[in-house]
């Protein structure tokens, strides 16, 4: 593996998977790997678990990491061919990229949706010139359209936690004060459907996810009947794709709680964080014995791993 920017790049998920749990057993046993070596981690956007997670993973396999926050430690950078930077940003990410891939092995990269431009966002102009220009490896710490990382803890998560083969996922849609990136569940929506459970996708009609992330995805639009007989939910507000970037609703009719929860096969509640309490899920449904939002935020640390080791080994 040379870049991770989605499933596509780990091959057969569930091979991905069961060497990641293996990973997870042993963690420091393969330091050997990134001994010498140095990974930059490079935030446009703000993080917790995504720094923290893949700054360790990092260094379970012996690596050196550099952590820049773009925004707040750096010149500002412009992105954009054939304008004249007689602005605020000093410098051009087309200098600054290779400058960067100089100085390391491997670069993560994290920089959300701007909705200003869905044909731009969706091209992944940010990491696609980081993939292109920085001469190293590229991992999407998320990115415009995906969260790769994300994506693959969560399906750890749920093979850790399933009990039976094939289980029923429902991804559902939430209330949120602010117009969210669809790369969370763009990227969930993918690996769940690589992992072949029996997936549905609820949300308020105009609410739908783009046709290259949604694929072949069972769509409902009444929450309630998404529910029935369900063993996961994974509840995560998107802002509207073909509206881009618009709230078309706040309705807390679709917040997920207790009653909610009861129409499931007694399912477990997963949440990528942060998380509104009350908007998105209810104090109880989150604080209940099947939360599963904390062992989903340690996975992170796993899928991670896995990638950083994969490259490594290809370096």
């Amino acid at each position: 593996m040379r870049n991770y920017t989605s499933v596509h790049d780990l091959g057969d998920l569930k091979a991905a998977v069961k060497e990641a749990l293996e990973v997870k057993k042993t963690p420091y046993d393969f330091q050997e790997l990134g001994k010498n070596k140095t990974m930059i981690l490079l935030f446009f956007n703000s993080s917790l678990r995504t720094r923290l997670s893949t700054q360790k993973a990092a260094q379970n396999l012996g690596m050196n990491v550099i952590v820049l926050d773009v925004n707040a430690g750096a010149w500002k950078l412009e992105g954009e061919r054939g304008v004249i930077m007689d602005g605020d940003k000093p410098e051009h990410l087309l200098e600054a990229i290779p400058v960067i891939g100089s100085y390391c092995d491997i670069i993560g990269v994290r920089a959300f949706a701007k909705f200003e431009d869905k044909k731009e966002d969706y091209e992944e102009v940010v990491i696609n010139q980081f993939i292109k220009y920085s001469g190293v490896p590229v991992v999407s710490m998320e990115a415009a359209t995906a969260h790769p990382l994300q994506g693959f803890a969560d399906i750890i998560t749920i093979e850790e936690h399933k009990k039976v083969e094939r289980p029923k996922v429902v991804l559902t849609w939430a209330p949120h004060p602010r117009a969210l990136p669809q790369a969370v569940p763009n990227s969930f929506a993918q690996f769940a459907q690589a992992a072949d459970y029996d997936f549905v996708i609820t949300h308020p009609e105009g609410y739908e996810l783009a046709p290259e992330f949604a694929g072949d995805a069972k769509v409902e639009y009444d929450q309630k009947k998404a529910f029935e007989g369900a063993d996961f939910i994974y509840a995560k507000n998107w802002a509207s794709y073909n509206d881009y970037g618009q709230i078309l609703s706040k309705d807390r009719a679709w917040t997920v709680d207790e009653e909610k929860m009861a129409l499931t096969n007694n399912a477990c509640f997963m949440h990528c964080l942060p998380v509104r309490r009350n908007m998105i899920v209810s104090d109880d449904v989150i604080e209940a014995e099947t939360s599963l939002v904390v062992p989903q935020a340690a996975n992170r640390v796993t899928s991670a791993q896995l990638v950083i080791k994969r490259i490594l080994e290809n370096l």
